[in-house]
């Protein structure tokens, strides 16, 4: 009998198994093949806008993808660095070989963590009850939960124009029967889809007519933990390049044979990340579309050519990548594919990750309807650590908005559902000017170590960063400028209207164009880089700090307002049918959420809010 079976070894499932391992629980990951642990079909990239930060909510909280990430890159940087803080975000070009080998070292590490090959093909129920899963050679494993982390393997379909395999990615077998037993199960069964680009064998690139993409010349980690481990100046170069009308023209020209627009694809695809063929159509008045080509390990000969997925035929690849510059003599060594898959609606799985139908089964990632490996992992975090949770008997772990990027996106899931692969952005999380990539450490740490899933150690490195914090702000209240005729030359000669009066270092620092580095030759602040970073922030955005946290503050009055889980929405008079249906679906845990659900108006929160104060006594 095992504490937590795991279903499948993606990002979600690594971070799934090892945390709820990591808390005790005697954990069995159940995988197709334990080569493809970690895999990365897609990209092999890690991070990126809003789901660098997750990573780096991942770390602070325990989870394993930042540090494999920081073991196993070429090349690192950050994001929209001449942006303001909220926007920043790592992004790393991981080693496609390597990373998913230190991955499983560190599943291997992990004493509580058994791993097994296995194809599940349904689950042991007794009374809506999960009581452990069953193989597809009818062995059953007893569990006291399951958390099904099975990425795009549910009925998985490769397409490429009118051709259709019924199998996974890199032609793995698929899961067949998994999802209609589900069903079975009262789960509501949604199809999705998504894609890849093709690979290009490196020594026939002609990277002279492409704009080179370098690494940061600066160290950069997602781990709070670890220093950086890699050569700054040995970073593996990334390149830009461009469609033009011809790629264009050649897309339109065999537009019906594309298993998208041909009609041969069931799947929804995702809006964010489209296929080039949906770019040209979507957005006709474009003269060209951003691509980028990447390595996918030092140790391999392929490149990928992100931007650029597709499901035509073979044939009208060969002509789309030929007429991009740079490639016309390109060796295509994997064609692109688009993959549609079964996921479960969202909308039927608890804050907390748990199924509303059967009890103890949990589920993370892509099978929730969500795109990329950051989003996956997140999930498969929050899904170990609610799975322990529950079996411990403790209070289930549910992020708020204000909290981490990843409570925007399961709020978003369980509150809104999908009707697309859901990808996180910036502009979906209200409070991203307090939910940055720089404090992630500081917003999370301690609550994982009230979980267990931090260690001594860590926390009393996050204690001298927050000391160090506050020793520097003193330091910069406290100590003054002296403004001589050589200090007024340098601001002059920098542009910088000259300060008067003798200004402390705080006052200073407030300006947007003057920095720690131009203060050091005045006074050197010897604080790790993180601390002046940190306080650099919180100074220059004090103002509009300030007024998030008062507007997130006012949100966590209004999420403390739980509804009663025995309400029926029927007897509430006034409620529009909408929203009568959608609450009634839903069943939000808080007033907050309800009035995050489409189609619910704020009308009907004023009727629900006076319901709740005259039948609860809810203030």
């Amino acid at each position: 009998m095992y504490d937590v079976i795991v279903v499948g070894g993606g990002h979600a499932g690594c971070e799934a198994s090892n945390i709820a391992a990591k808390m005790g629980m005697k954990t069995l990951l159940l995988t197709m093949n334990k080569n493809n642990i970690a895999d990365m079909p897609c990209n092999p990239s890690i991070g990126g806008t809003a789901k660098g930060i997750i990573v780096r909510e991942i770390d602070a909280l325990g989870g394993l993808m930042g540090i494999v990430a920081d073991l196993s890159h070429f090349q690192i940087k950050m994001l929209n660095n001449s942006k303001g803080p909220a926007v920043r975000s790592l992004r790393a070009q991981a080693d496609k070989r390597v990373y998913p080998k230190k991955m499983l070292e560190f599943l291997e590490k992990n004493s509580n963590l058994e791993i097994k090959e296995g194809m599940v093909e349904d689950l042991l129920v007794e009374n809506n009850v999960v009581k452990g899963v069953i193989l597809d050679n009818k062995e059953i494993i007893l569990s006291k939960t399951v958390i099904l982390t099975t990425g795009t393997y549910l009925k998985a379909n490769i397409l490429v124009g009118d051709t259709s395999k019924e199998e996974g990615p890199h032609g793995e077998k698929r899961s067949n029967y998994l999802s209609d037993n589900l069903k079975k199960y009262g789960l509501n069964i949604i199809r999705l889809k998504t894609g890849t680009p093709p690979r290009i064998k490196k020594e026939s690139i002609d990277f002279s007519k492409m704009q080179e993409e370098l690494g940061d010349p600066t160290f950069h980690t997602f781990s709070f933990d670890i220093k950086p481990t890699y050569d700054i100046n040995l970073q593996q170069k990334c390149y830009l390049l461009y469609t033009n009308e011809n790629t264009h023209n050649i897309i339109r020209k065999h537009l019906s044979e594309s298993a998208m627009y041909g009609g041969y694809a069931t799947g929804v695809g995702p809006r964010y990340c489209p296929s080039i063929e949906d770019k040209v159509v979507r957005f006709a008045d474009k003269e060209k579309h951003q691509l980028f080509l990447e390595p996918e390990s030092i140790y391999y000969d392929e490149w990928y050519l992100q931007g650029f997925s597709s499901s035509m035929p073979t044939y009208v690849q060969e002509e789309m990548v030929h007429s991009l510059t740079g490639l016309e003599h390109a060796i295509i060594t994997k064609y692109a594919y688009a993959i549609e898959y079964d996921a479960i609606n969202p909308l039927q799985m608890n804050a907390n990750l748990e199924n509303k139908i059967l009890k103890n089964l949990f589920t993370a990632g892509q099978i929730n309807g969500t795109s990329g490996y950051e989003e996956a992992a997140g999930q498969g975090l929050m899904a170990g650590i609610n799975a322990a949770l529950k079996i411990q008997g403790k209070k289930e772990f549910v992020l708020k908005r204000n909290e981490a990027y990843i409570g925007v996106l399961i709020d978003d899931l369980v509150t809104k559902g999908v009707k697309d692969p859901y990808r996180m952005l910036t502009s979906r999380a209200e409070f991203r000017l307090i939910l940055r990539s720089d404090n992630a450490d500081l917003r999370l740490r301690s609550m994982g170590y009230e979980l267990g899933t931090i260690s001594e150690e860590q926390m009393n490195r996050l204690n001298k960063k927050i000391e160090d914090i506050k020793l520097l702000s003193e330091e910069l209240k406290n100590k003054r400028l002296k403004i001589t005729k050589e200090v007024s030359n340098k601001f002059k000669l920098n542009n910088m209207e000259i300060p008067k009066n003798n200004p402390t270092y705080e006052e200073l620092l407030k300006r947007p164009e003057v920095t720690f580095e131009f203060l050091d030759e005045y006074h050197h602040f010897d604080y790790d880089n993180e601390v002046l970073e940190q306080v650099s922030i919180e100074l220059k955005y004090n103002g509009y700090i300030k007024k998030a946290i008062k507007e997130a503050n006012k949100l966590i009055k209004i999420e403390e307002k739980e509804i009663p889980k025995d309400i029926d929405y029927h007897k509430i008079k006034n409620l529009a049918s909408e929203a009568r249906q959608k609450l009634s679906e839903i069943r939000p845990r808080t007033i907050a959420q309800a009035s995050r659900i489409s189609g619910v108006n704020p009308a009907d929160i004023t009727i629900l809010a006076i319901y709740l104060k005259k039948e609860y006594n809810h203030e």
